[in-house]
């Protein structure tokens, strides 16, 4: 497999952006803190819109900077790099059902106490 400009720019903000704002998600829920699942979104979507940026450059250069052989290809490229596909997905639906049960929670109607 050779290298593109591509990989190595998005490896680059992963590095110095989303590595680090990885690290204060872990921080914001060791602490509870309140903004946790908006970092999760934040990286998870993140993440997302690399793989996506990752595979759609890979094939519309003909998967040039990929390994032929099936099991290389699938095993490896496919395979390997799609777990970066299904866990910020998972994340990413996880964040939102959490951020929806709060919205839900603030926007009900409150009673007076009498």
């Amino acid at each position: 497999a050779r290298s593109d400009d591509f990989t190595v720019a998005m490896e680059t903000v992963t590095a110095w952006a989303w590595g680090p704002l990885s690290f204060l998600t872990f921080l914001a829920f060791l602490r509870r803190h309140p903004t946790r699942y908006v970092l999760q979104l934040l990286v998870s979507l993140g993440q997302l819109y690399g793989d996506v940026l990752y595979f759609a450059t890979e094939a519309r250069a003909g998967w040039s900077h990929s390994d032929p052989r099936p099991l290389y290809f699938w095993g490896y490229f496919v395979g390997l790099n799609g777990l970066w596909v299904l866990v910020p997905g998972a994340l990413l639906a996880d964040a939102c059902r959490h951020l929806a049960a709060a919205q839900r929670a603030f926007d009900r109607p409150r009673h007076k106490a009498h």
